[in-house]
């Protein structure tokens, strides 16, 4: 008995010492970077009032400092000019040693799809297979921000595959391209470590990425800051909305009442079905911007060598959210448009003959699809293409049927609840700067645009207490051109866009000759990171390069003709395919816009048409990024 007693209270006082231990955020950890040259802070828990002790390894030297009532504790380190590897050794009684820390330069990547897009998966940079193989980079860090929302600043960050990593061909394909490509150019051309933190999530607004106390300061957007405030929990929300969820599903689709998936069963009859191809996008396949309920089939035959063995059923980024059917059984179900579909099928489901798939997507808006590679591959190697004809039917037409409930808990959409959970917790992390790569969302409230994007920059600067540098990617051309002058949503943003280059040590990325008119991500990723890195080697890092496309300054009218004049020429001007320029129009005192001629004449272009005798007004289109 007294031995028991004794056992007993070694592992309660065990469990004391453990529960000691300096606990980190997940930004804290193996493999990081800290910003060279800075008071780089350091925060976390311990036991309350507790002396928690910092050493840094590049100096020896030791910090202090005492935890508070509720065992929160904050210090700064000095760091030195760019190196490694280095450890940092904390203590509050016992030893936590971060191991392989750099010094060098920290910046945040943040914005929509076109900063997610990953190397590899739904996006499909350009040679994104020779840029993996070609990632051994272990002086460039990694941090992948995972997708949370929030009504409330929160002090917790979510991190994926649990903190830094090196960046090597087994950490890069899931990391956001554009980022990537930027840190990489800025690691080699200055010779320093560097770490990127990517905090980003595609389709969202730029509200999103604003805080309640600087956004309430916009008469449009104040009311909606404070019913955000005043919302449910975040849990009362998320039973609300799965409430509403399966009351929507039972009242529209008939193939998913009561939860039955009847529309995967292995006998239905789809032959009247209507039949869609992928890899592919619907929108391009005569169902236009379609946004509701879509199941679809494909029947495959499994061979016999595959009987009892696990299979991965492979689908890539379906867009947005699936339940996926074998055979009538449910194998998997994912929500998100950007998450890649990789389900293990038991070998107990896997028998030799037809299989049915079917698959039930959700598309809440945007873009539907399957654009990646999808097949089957069986545990022996053996793999089956699933690319090709699917059946489908439309179970729900949200443009008839009404929306779907939205979950309120998770909307990436509602204001200033991406700047709450994924950019409030990083402050005061050390940084240089901030790339940013958004704008798509918010197309439509071009003008509004010019005071919210410029919102974000304030916000953060002041967050972070310091005037960094915050470059920003300028959207790229996309959709059809029109045979005529018209208004452009796309050409006003990016205007706004313009405009914020008047806010202090910012910068401009210009890909406008790089979009795709049918597809809105740009698989040039590789002249995006190097077109933002440029921007910064010269502003931030003081190379003396160009690091600018021209840039509109002025014009002047002279007679029937239109002088432009522009900055940063680099000695003239010309196109980049040598072949005349496009998409200039000009109108007179009636608005009615001609298309005109242009001709570069030095470092202006000079622009009229026979149409305008006495032009005073100038447009140009998407015409132009051709």
């Amino acid at each position: 008995m007294k031995n028991k007693c004794m056992l007993v209270a070694a592992l309660l006082l065990l469990s004391g010492t453990i529960s000691a231990k300096v606990v980190l955020p997940p930004m804290f950890s193996d493999n990081m970077v800290l910003q060279q040259q800075a008071d780089a802070p350091i925060w976390g828990e311990a036991k309350p009032m507790k002396a928690v002790k910092v050493t840094t390894s590049w100096d020896g030297k030791t910090y202090e400092t005492l935890a508070d009532k509720e065992g929160r504790w904050k210090l700064s380190v000095r760091t030195p000019e760019a190196g490694g590897p280095y450890e940092l050794t904390l203590t509050d009684g016992q030893k936590l040693v971060l191991k392989n820390v750099m010094i060098g330069e920290v910046w945040i990547c943040s914005g929509q799809s076109n900063m997610e897009m990953p190397l590899k998966g739904w996006g499909k940079v350009l040679d994104y297979e020779k840029e993996i193989a070609a990632a051994n980079h272990p002086n460039i860090r990694l941090l992948h921000v995972e997708h949370v929302t929030s009504t409330q600043p929160e002090t917790d960050i979510k991190i994926r595959d649990n903190g830094w990593q090196v960046c090597s061909l087994l950490t890069v394909p899931e990391f956001s391209a554009t980022a990537y490509f930027f840190g990489r150019e800025i690691s080699e051309k200055q010779n320093v470590p560097v770490g990127l933190i990517h905090t980003s999530w595609g389709g969202t607004n730029v509200e999103s990425w604003i805080s309640g106390k600087v956004l309430q300061e916009m008469p449009d957007f104040s009311k909606v800051v404070e019913d955000i405030r005043a919302m449910s929990d975040k849990a009362t929300m998320k039973a609300d909305y799965l409430k509403a969820l399966e009351a929507w599903n039972n009242r529209v689709d008939e193939g998913f009442a009561a939860g039955k998936p009847v529309r995967a069963e292995v006998s239905l009859d789809d032959k009247a079905w209507g039949k869609l191809n992928f890899p592919g996008m619907v929108d391009q396949q005569g169902l236009g911007d379609f946004d509701g309920l879509i199941w679809l089939r494909r029947t495959v035959d499994i061979p016999a060598s595959w009987t009892g063995k696990k299979v991965q059923l492979v689908l890539g980024a379906i867009d947005d959210n699936d339940i996926t059917y074998w055979n009538g059984r449910e194998v998997g179900r994912t929500d998100g448009y950007s998450v890649q579909r990789n389900y293990t099928v038991p070998g107990k489901l896997v028998k030799a003959g037809p299989l049915t798939l079917a698959i039930r997507v959700t598309d809440t808006g945007g873009g539907y699809g399957m654009p990646d590679e999808l097949y089957l591959r069986s545990d022996n190697g053996e793999q089956i293409s699933l690319a090709g004809e699917w059946k489908y039917q439309i179970a729900a037409d949200a443009r008839k049927e009404g929306m779907f409930p939205k979950d309120m808990s998770e909307d990436p959409n509602l204001p200033t609840s991406l700047y709450n959970a994924m950019i409030h917790p990083l402050v005061p992390y050390s940084i240089r700067g901030a790339i940013w790569y958004q704008g798509e969302n918010n197309a439509s409230r071009a003008y509004q645009y010019r005071e919210l994007f410029p919102l974000v920059i304030e916000n953060w600067r002041k967050d972070w207490g310091q005037d960094f540098p915050f470059y920003f990617v300028q959207l790229a051309n996309f959709m059809q051109v029109s045979p005529n002058p018209v208004d452009s949503d796309w050409a006003e943003l990016r205007e706004a866009q313009a405009r914020t280059l008047s806010v202090a040590n910012t910068g401009m990325a210009v890909i406008i000759d790089k979009g795709d008119a049918n597809d809105i991500h740009p698989k040039d990723k590789q002249a995006v990171g190097h077109r933002l890195a440029l921007v910064a080697r010269a502003n931030t890092y003081g190379e003396q390069i160009p690091y600018s496309g021209p840039v509109y300054r002025s014009y002047q009218v002279d007679g029937d003709k239109i002088i432009l004049s522009f900055d940063h020429t680099d000695g003239g001007l010309k196109s980049s395919d040598g072949k005349a320029l496009q998409g200039f129009a000009i109108a007179g005192r009636d608005h009615k816009f001609h298309w005109a001629k242009a001709e570069i004449q030095g470092d202006k272009i000079v622009v009229s048409s026979p149409e305008v005798p006495y032009p005073c007004l100038l447009y140009t289109s998407d015409a132009a990024d051709e």
